[in-house]
This record gives structure tokens, sequence and C-alpha cells, in this order.
């Protein structure tokens, strides 16, 4: 359902991140982040350095069979059995038919086929909505909390100032 990415997707990548994660109007989606955080999401340049920053990470890409693509998830191994997911997007035209659930299921069989046995992901801690879906899926709140990056608007600009991260786990059964 995942394949890796080629440089020449990055532009379509950065693309179907800004839309998912920042899209307004009505190219929002369900989960946008727009009310929270203004601009994009990342840049190709961004993006080329975070892949070129962690070559053990993969970008994966789903498209919808012929060649449209639909949606990435972000997968990077970080020790001792345990994966960070992140950048989970799906194109806002194709959420609320089950597609995100089908891909974070693929996503997750990604990861334990490598060995993986727990995924943890962080979430901006005021997308409630999102956080129930995560949960509803088998995650956790694991209580620890990451500063939110403010001074850094290099993946965009927060509209609030009681913005951080929340992890979540899920543990992975064979």
């Amino acid at each position: 359902m995942f394949v890796a990415i080629q440089d020449d997707d990055v532009p379509r990548i950065v693309l179907l991140m800004n839309r998912a994660y920042r899209g307004a109007g009505s190219s929002a989606g369900w989960n946008t982040e727009a009310a929270y955080i203004a601009g994009d999401r990342t840049t190709e340049a961004l993006l080329r350095a975070e892949i070129a920053e962690k070559p053990a990470a993969s970008l994966l890409k789903s498209d919808d069979g012929n060649g449209t693509l639909q949606a990435c998830v972000w997968l990077e191994p970080l020790g001792d059995g345990a994966w960070y997911l992140g950048s989970l997007a799906i194109d806002p035209e194709r959420q609320n038919a089950g597609l995100g659930r089908t891909l974070l299921t693929a996503a997750e069989q990604w990861i334990a086929a490598r060995g993986g046995t727990r995924v943890r992901m962080s979430v901006v801690n005021v997308r409630e909505t999102l956080i129930a879906w995560y949960l509803r899926r088998g995650y956790r709140a694991t209580g620890e909390t990451i500063a939110f990056p403010y001074g850094d608007n290099r993946f965009g600009t927060p509209l609030r100032n009681d913005l951080c991260f929340v992890v979540l786990e899920k543990v992975l059964t064979a």
C-alpha cells in the first residue's frame, strides 16, 4: 500500500502535507491545524533536509493506483523496537472514507515487518478530535509532552500560546 518516495515526489508530498495539515475553506480536511498554526506545514527545502538528516527513516507514499497521490507517512526507527510515525497526511478530498484508518494499519504493519514493536507519535495538544481518533486506534497517551518550538516559524506560525505536543504510543501485537 505504501512505497518509498522518489526525489521527484517531494513537491507533491509538500503540497499534500500543506493541504492536509493547514488547509482552509473547501480544501480543509476534518483535522486541519489552520485554527492553531498559520502558514505552511513544510517546504521542499525543509523536507529534503529532513530526509538527508535522517537516512534511516522512510517517507512513504500511497497513490490511488492511477498515479494520483493520496497519502504519505514518515516512519523512523528510534531503537529498542520503537518507531516514530509522523506526517501521516491524507488528501482532504479522500478523508472520511476510512482511508486514514487503512493507511495507519498499513504503516503499523510496515513497522512490524521491520522488527518494530512500538509506535510513537506526537500530536499538537489542542487537536482533541485527532487525538481521540488515535486513541480509538489503540494508541495511548504516555503522559509525556514536548515543548512547541515557539520562535521557530519554519513549520508555521503558532496562533496560540498554549501549544505543545502530546506523545502517544501503541504496542504492536504479533
